[in-house]
């Protein structure tokens, strides 16, 4: 057994995690499990996902608190939650045309630097995290504070239930 706070340290040394928030275990399984199904924002924050749970019907899922909702390519229904890879991200400083169904505007909250690759943490009506590169972020002129708009094309949207 290997306790850390380190969860880069938890998924590449164990078979099986346990992750504990504010002294509650919020998800137990294998590190595969956790990383394709996080059953909370918590536990999706940890392995670097975007987690939006919702009530889906067909194509459409109503997010949970707000009156977004997030354009599906798969039919799904009732209580679901939505992961999004913050690489499926794109971030827009008007809002964009095309081919993404999910268009939402959000205002940058946060900005995170790893290495060749910046984190973005949006805040609006479905929040997310979107990664882009250090060009884009300077191309476009980004910085915490920025109204921007955050697109997601349906296909790159996965559910499963709540």
């Amino acid at each position: 057994m290997l306790v850390t706070h380190d969860p880069l340290d938890a998924f590449a040394l164990a078979d099986a995690v346990v992750v504990v928030d504010h002294g509650v275990v919020t998800q137990a399984g294998p590190v595969a499990e956790l990383t394709a199904r996080p059953r909370s924002r918590y536990v999706a924050d940890l392995v670097g996902l975007n987690l939006v749970a919702g009530t889906a019907h067909q194509r459409t899922v109503a997010v949970a608190g707000t009156d977004a909702t997030i354009a599906l390519a798969d039919p799904a229904d009732g209580e679901v939650l939505v992961r999004i890879h913050p690489h499926a991200v794109a971030v827009h400083t008007s809002e964009p045309a095309g081919s993404p169904r999910n268009r939402w505007p959000a205002r940058i909250a946060g900005i995170d630097l790893f290495g060749d690759r910046v984190r973005l943490r949006l805040d609006g009506a479905v929040p997310l995290v979107a990664e882009v590169t250090t060009e884009a972020l300077t191309a476009l002129g980004l910085h915490e504070g920025a109204d921007v708009w955050a697109s997601v094309k349906a296909t790159e949207i996965t559910t499963y239930p709540r």
